[in-house]
Formats: C-alpha cells, structure tokens, sequence
C-alpha cells in the first residue's frame, strides 16, 4: 500500500494540513490550456486518497475557473480537505489587471470565492499580492472581519516583505506566507524566512520545483499559452546558463538514487517542519512521484552540496519578467497606517 502524506502544524493558530499540498493552478491557466476537467477531479481525488489534503488555489486562476473545479472536486469530501485562496489581483469588466486591498474588494473577493467553491468557510485566506496604495493594516483588519463572521478561519500573505509580515501580523495573526522558495529562489532565506519563524507563521513554499524546471520541463516543449515559452529563466542564453545548474542536480539525484523532481522537493522538505511545498501537477505519475520526495533523507552535506551545484549568483535571469517584477515582495510596501483616510 502506498505510504500516506503525515500532517503537520501550519502556523501557531491551530490550522493541520498535509506535509505536501497540491497546487492547483496550472489545472487551469499559465503552463498551457486547461486540462481536462474530470482528468483533475480524478487527480484531486486521488492526492487526498494518498493524503495529499491541502489544496491550494486563487480567485485569479482561470480567472475563477480553478476554484470552480476545486469546488466540484471536494463536493462529497469537504471535512477531509483544507482549502487556500487568494484575493487582490483584479481584473475589470474590460480586461484591465490591478491590485486591491481595499475593504470593501476584500469582502467582495471572499464572497465570490466561497460561493465558486461552494463552501461555507475558506480554510486559508491569502492577500495573493500586496496593495501599494492601501495600508496592509487596512486590508488585514478587513480579513479579520471575515474570521469573525466565520467565513475563513486563518490568513495568509503571498510576496509579502518582512516588514509588511510584521505589519500584518500585529493586526491578526498570519497562519502562513506563500513565498517562491526553490534551489533556484532562495532569496527569502536571508530576511522573510527569520521574520516568521520570529512570529510563528510557517511558510508555504509555491513552486519548489522552480517552475517544473527541476521536473524535467523542456522550454522548447511548451504548449500554447505556457507563459514559460517567453519567461526569462527558460529563454535564450539564460536557459542556456541556467540548463547546466540543473545537469548537476541531476548528477546528485543520480547518485542519491531518486529523480531530480524528488531530490528538489526533498531539499525544500529539509528547510524545516514549518515549511509545507504545494508542487502542482497534472498527472497522476508525477504526483505520485512528488509524494515519494518525502522518503529522501538529506545530510547536511547532501543539502550544502545541492546549493553548491546551483548558486544563487548563477542563477540566470529574475523570478519574474519585468512587466511583473513589481508585484514581488522586494517591492511590497504599503503606505503608513496614518495616511488612511
């Protein structure tokens, strides 16, 4: 029988969730056209089987679509789940894209949420991205509202800086914040990761597997509508540089006797017990696979030695093109509290 995924403790307000959660995105939007909508509730279905419960989504994947089918997916199943979304990229009726942290887009986000997923309360509620224009105060004071009404039960912060995490969490306390935390983005280790370790908020980590670039992802494979087809990490002599890093994680998977998907998992693993990945995947072998990634055990040498083989100031090309690098958290300041009106 296969091994089932353990739980554990995400932040310091009572929330469980898998050890490893699902990411849901790319079912619908960005790594190609959607797939199949019964193929993903199959593949939901059987990650909660294997204990795969922590089922992340957005409001802006499709848009709206992902949490649809998250919706049609845990019908039936709703007690053994626990369910993450987001809120604050908006886009308007003529396809214009911003961000809001505004009270009354808060509530009306968590509405629209609730209903496409059809649940009477959000698990985990994430601000995806910060408003620059609104205080963080502001808009973490409007989630807590939601809290009390019981319609989401903890919050989260996505590309949040250390100073807006600590903002936040003097309002209401942050259960958790998603961050970009791979072998190739390891900028967080530095500030963000001690900030909430300081404030007992864990960290969700999306995209360990950079991208799927440490699941084998080919550039010049992308399907139509794969925005990685003109990201900067997977173009030109970036992809070039940026293939020989991964040749030598392969190297080490080789000899650790595991596919790179699961040696790349594993060392998020190893970053701590309030770490939870949320690989995303569309197939069955692949999810099965990334399961597996728990039962590698790293030395400290084996960790030091994956670091060496992909050094941060090798790494080519930023996280983000430059037409989204200022929604990151290098970028997340808000106004003072003081200057709400």
């Amino acid at each position: 029988m296969a091994s089932q995924v353990p739980r554990v403790k995400l932040g310091s307000q009572g929330l469980e969730v898998s050890q490893q959660g699902l990411g849901c995105m790319g079912m619908s939007q960005f790594y190609g056209p959607p797939a199949p909508e019964q193929d993903m509730i199959d593949l939901i279905h059987h990650a909660v089987e294997r204990g795969v419960t922590f089922l992340d989504t957005a409001d802006m994947y499709g848009p709206h679509t992902n949490e649809m089918l998250v919706g049609k997916a845990i019908k039936g199943i709703r007690d053994k789940v626990q369910i993450a979304t987001k809120f604050a990229n908006y886009i308007d009726e003529n396809g214009n894209y911003s961000i809001r942290g505004d009270p009354e887009y808060v509530r009306e986000a968590c509405e629209g949420s609730l209903k496409r997923l059809g649940v009477d309360c959000i698990d985990l509620y994430y601000q995806h991205r910060v408003d620059t224009k609104v205080p963080i105060e502001i808009t973490v004071g409007a989630m807590a509202e939601l809290v009390k009404e019981g319609k989401v039960k903890y919050l989260g912060l996505s590309e949040a800086s250390a100073s807006e995490i600590r903002r936040a969490h003097a309002v209401h306390p942050i259960t958790a914040v998603q961050m970009e935390w791979s072998l190739w983005a390891r900028d967080i280790e530095e500030d963000i990761v001690p900030t909430c370790r300081e404030l007992g908020i864990s960290i969700v980590s999306y995209s360990p597997l950079g991208r799927g670039f440490f699941a084998g992802f080919k550039a010049q494979e992308a399907k139509e509508n794969d925005f990685r087809s003109y990201h900067v990490r997977f173009t030109g002599e970036n992809l070039e540089k940026n293939e020989r890093l991964r040749q030598r994680v392969v190297e080490i998977a080789e000899k650790k006797n595991c596919s790179i998907n699961q040696l790349a998992l594993a060392w998020v693993h190893h970053k701590g017990k309030d770490v939870v990945p949320i690989p995303g995947t569309t197939k069955r072998k692949n999810l099965d696979s990334n399961i597996d990634s728990l039962q590698v055990s790293l030395t400290d040498e084996e960790i030091a030695e994956l670091e060496a083989a992909v050094p941060q100031e090798d790494i080519a090309g930023d996280r983000y093109n430059p037409e989204h690098a200022h929604n990151t958290w290098r970028n997340a300041s808000t106004p003072p509290l003081s200057s709400w009106k």
